[in-house]
């Protein structure tokens, strides 16, 4: 038995992949139980099958349209560790091209200058805002540098208040913070901790001049969270066990070593896994179901109270290209950010050589989520088309929606009493997941990071492994 104990960690979504093989790495016995049939957990992928000039084919869809940043560092070594990292893009410098209806597109391209400077010119230059509000921008932009982000007073209150406070009205809040705030953070400036707010900023924009470079993957996030996950995880000697729902966890208390019974619920019925240690990478709503009672020190129905936030997606697929940069931001426009997809999604193949297949992704979606897919295509085709003179003469193949009704927790003001650490009240459980104490937003950098400190945590408190283990 590798390393003398065994950890059963439920979840495959990025959190549970990165404890996974950090215990593993570490020559552990471990077992990975995913409900799914898949890996990746929101951030993974799923093929549609489509009907194109009378012939059928696939189109790969990924489950949200995510990017990363140059900072994000856990994230981009857990791909690294899976042999991924040239199926990831990072820019050589920020740029970000903005879009407004009836106007000239704006870039924030960044120089390279250092930081706070980088940034310094096309601020001055953006043409989305007055000369005078753009002074104040970069005032306030100043200031945010130096909130405190650790200060539980900082939690307390939102975003919004603060941008107020520094003389940013709602045009500079639409045009720049929440260009950038709702994307990373799944909420709007006056619904949002000014405390993930500052992290956002600081981190990717404000202290390190490529911190905020932006990557994207050039293939389907499940090549990467799933297909080369599972390789990875394999390699490691993980055994990976999928469309496994967990409905209980249990420690004995007779039992001398503490050990737990993971019930699992499979094709064939149930069965019951003995393991030595637990790592639950479940968002939530799964984790105060699952967790025993006393856990984590939180109180009753504290996953409703985290609160969680929807993302919806309109996918349109047109029959020549209207798009000239892999993503721009949208303002003035309901079109939050739009994404060429066409590459990684094989539209070619399915649509044709010309076409090209676009995703909005809109976070911050309470007032969508529920809205039907013909009511979201009546809102968005005329929006891309206005902000897209080339798709006012296309012709739309194919549309439709996703929707993930509970992609990230609710970075409200407060949000920070109802995220713990990696440490539960009982021994030998541990809790991961983007949702708990990460000090990031719901990003899948949070996720990874969560799961590594999970597995730290694990491996320190294991006084029974040899110390080269433990340490």
């Amino acid at each position: 038995m590798r390393g003398g104990a065994r950890v059963a960690v439920v979840g495959g979504g990025l959190a549970g992949v990165a404890a996974a093989l950090r215990c593993a790495d570490a020559g552990l016995t471990v077992t990975l139980l995913e409900s799914r049939a898949r890996l990746g957990g929101v951030a993974g992928s799923f093929t549609r099958s489509v009907q194109a000039d009378s012939e059928a084919g696939e189109l790969a869809v990924d489950t949200g349209q995510h990017v990363l940043l140059r900072c994000c560092t856990a994230y981009r070594d857990l791909v690294a560790r899976l042999g991924a990292a040239d199926l990831i893009l990072l820019q050589e410098r920020l740029d970000i091209p903005v879009l407004a209806p009836g106007a000239a597109p704006a870039r924030l391209r960044r120089t390279g200058l250092p930081a706070p400077l980088h940034l310094g010119a096309a601020l001055l230059r953006y043409r989305h805002l007055s000369v005078a509000d753009r002074f104040r921008l970069a005032r306030a932009a100043l200031a945010l540098g130096r909130v405190d982000r650790t200060d539980p007073e900082t939690d307390a209150r939102s975003f919004g208040d603060w941008l107020a406070a520094h003389g940013q009205g709602p045009r500079a809040v639409d045009a720049l913070w929440d260009l950038v705030g709702i994307a990373t953070l799944n909420a709007r400036a006056g619904e949002a901790s000014l405390a993930l707010a500052a992290t956002v900023f600081q981190l990717g924009l404000l202290t390190d001049a490529a911190a905020g470079d932006i990557g994207w993957a050039t293939a389907p996030l499940g090549a990467i969270h799933d297909d080369a996950a599972r390789r990875a995880l394999a390699a490691a000697g993980v055994e990976v066990r999928r469309s496994a729902k967990v409905r209980a966890l249990v420690q004995d208390g007779t039992d001398p070593d503490g050990r737990w019974r993971v019930l699992v619920g499979t094709t064939d019925g149930e069965e019951e896994l003995v393991t030595d240690r637990i790592v639950s990478a479940v968002p939530p709503g799964p984790a105060e179901r699952l967790l025993p009672a006393g856990a984590l020190p939180l109180p009753e129905g504290w996953a409703a109270r985290l609160g969680s936030t929807p993302i919806v997606n309109v996918h349109v697929v047109y029959d020549r290209r209207v798009l000239d940069s892999p993503f721009a931001a949208g303002v003035g426009t309901p079109v939050q950010w739009v994404f060429d997809r066409t590459a990684q999604s094989g539209a070619a193949a399915v649509y044709g050589p010309r076409a090209q297949y676009l995703a909005v992704s809109l976070s911050a979606a309470d007032d969508l989520a529920r809205l039907p897919a013909a009511a979201l295509r009546e809102r968005f085709l005329p929006a891309l088309g206005a902000l897209l003179p080339a798709a006012r003469e296309a012709v739309v193949l194919e549309s439709f929606v996703t929707r993930e009704p509970h992609a990230t927790f609710r970075g409200a003001p407060g949000q920070a009493a109802f995220r713990p650490g990696p440490r539960t009240a009982r021994p030998g459980l541990y809790v991961a997941g983007a949702w708990t104490d990460t000090g990031w937003p719901a990003t899948m950098e949070g996720a990874v990071r969560s799961g590594e400190a999970a597995a730290a945590a694990l491996l320190a408190d294991r006084a029974d492994l040899p110390a080269e283990v433990a340490a």
